[in-house]
């Protein structure tokens, strides 16, 4: 399928706006980017409450829906390449979520690259899900009710959490997940350039998030994909999203497929005409609304 016509005027409209590259771009230029992307997210459903926690020394924004508890939980993790981005600009969609699934939302506050290098993303997010786990009813939750999602970024963590976790998590939703690091699979060169997230992008992130970190790129710690048979067939159920126009489908739909060859219940679903990002773009590309509901639909029968 063709890009969808209002994708190619979205990123029609980014060309004209004349931002440098993300690559060349300092990282507060680079973040500042993203706050003017986060009103495209739209202002969500309605919820019962939204509260800002710190849980296990993690600053995290919990979002609870309408109705009487306990209600399954959801661990929240933001895309953004480890190096921007943050619960705040997940509003709409940490909203949809909670309102969709019935589900509270644990959107992570992870610390960011380069200032805080790999391991440290992994080490936040790795806390919170283990203290959701340990102390959900804490927060008006089930603990044998616990899913982990998120997107780019934030889909390569909710995988990693998922292999730590295993069988104490009943769901996993991954969003054009980062897989492995090392950038080789035919959809980044396919859809290097001029489709929202760019190849040299891709490599600016995982440098500020490697680099100096004492981690290979092929470090199952950080590459979901390079982890052994034992630990991806031990992952919960899963939906991986992927996008016809994005570096990352290939990748994403790489690690579904493993997953479903080792007995993992798996649904893969690619956007055709999309790009990298849109799951997060409610307000301009209609294909995000069908993700969220499917998703929220796909938590919301995990969770019974």
């Amino acid at each position: 399928m063709a890009l969808d016509p209002v994708v190619a005027a979205f990123l029609a409209e980014l060309e004209t706006a004349g931002m440098p590259a993300l690559n060349e771009q300092t990282i507060e230029q680079a973040r500042a980017g993203m706050d003017l992307l986060a009103p495209l997210g739209g202002e969500g459903a309605e919820v019962g409450s939204i509260e800002e926690r710190h849980i296990a020394g993690v600053r995290s924004i919990v979002y609870t829906p309408h109705g009487v508890g306990p209600f399954p939980v959801l661990v929240f993790m933001h895309g953004g390449g480890w190096v921007i981005g943050g619960p705040q600009h997940y509003h709409g969609v940490s909203r949809d979520l909670a309102a969709g699934a019935g589900c509270i939302v644990v959107s992570v506050d992870y610390r960011l690259a380069p200032e805080h290098k790999a391991p440290a993303a992994l080490d936040d997010c790795r806390a919170v899900t283990g203290w959701v786990l340990d102390h959900a009813a804490e927060l008006g939750g089930d603990p044998e009710r616990v899913a982990v999602g998120g997107d780019s970024a934030g889909g390569n963590l909710s995988a990693l959490m998922a292999q730590t976790f295993g069988s104490r998590l009943v769901f996993q939703l991954l969003v054009y997940p980062v897989t492995e690091l090392s950038m080789t699979s035919l959809s980044v060169t396919e859809n290097a350039d001029g489709y929202f997230l760019t190849r040299d992008a891709m490599d600016w992130f995982v440098g500020h998030y490697i680099d100096g970190s004492g981690i290979d790129l092929n470090d199952p710690s950080v590459a979901p994909l390079h982890a052994s048979d034992a630990v991806v067939g031990s992952v919960a159920p899963a939906l991986v999203i992927t996008a016809q126009y994005d570096p990352l489908r290939d990748e994403g739909e790489a690690y579904g497929e493993r997953m479903r060859l080792l007995g993992v219940d798996v649904t893969m679903r690619r956007f055709p005409g999309q790009v990298h990002g849109f799951y997060g773009f409610r307000e301009a590309m209609p294909a995000a609304a069908i993700a969220i509901d499917q998703s929220a639909a796909m938590l919301q029968a995990a969770f019974a």
